[in-house]
């Protein structure tokens, strides 16, 4: 089964900026969804970021503007550009991919705004 392993993650101050970086143990294949999920504790996991096989992306409202998610089909990654990063952002971020009629979430990568 594909393994997502989730990098970059980490302490930042508000207003800074951080890129999350997510690889799959195996090939990406269409049609595919890919989508980084966040949970802050005591909340919910929501979704934060999403792009599809036909390079359409989907942003949170509360994430517009800010961050940018970019895939790398090639080398089966998925990419989240955050900028402008405010103390409500922190949270666990985790990678999702569904690909081939599987849906694998990676363990997650821990990001703290904080000054």
């Amino acid at each position: 089964q594909m393994q997502l392993v989730e990098s970059g993650g980490g302490l930042v101050q508000p207003g800074g900026s951080l890129r999350l970086s997510c690889a799959a143990s195996g090939s990406i294949f269409s049609p595919y969804f890919m989508a980084w999920y966040r949970q802050a504790p005591g909340e919910q996991r929501e979704l934060v970021a999403s792009i599809n096989s036909d390079r359409i992306p989907y942003y949170a409202d509360f994430v517009k503007g800010r961050f940018t998610i970019s895939t790398d089909i090639a080398k089966s990654t998925v990419s989240l550009q955050m900028h402008s990063l405010k103390p409500e952002d922190t949270a666990v971020y985790h990678c999702n991919v569904d690909s081939g009629g599987a849906r694998v979430w990676g363990q997650g990568t821990q990001v703290t705004v904080s000054s």
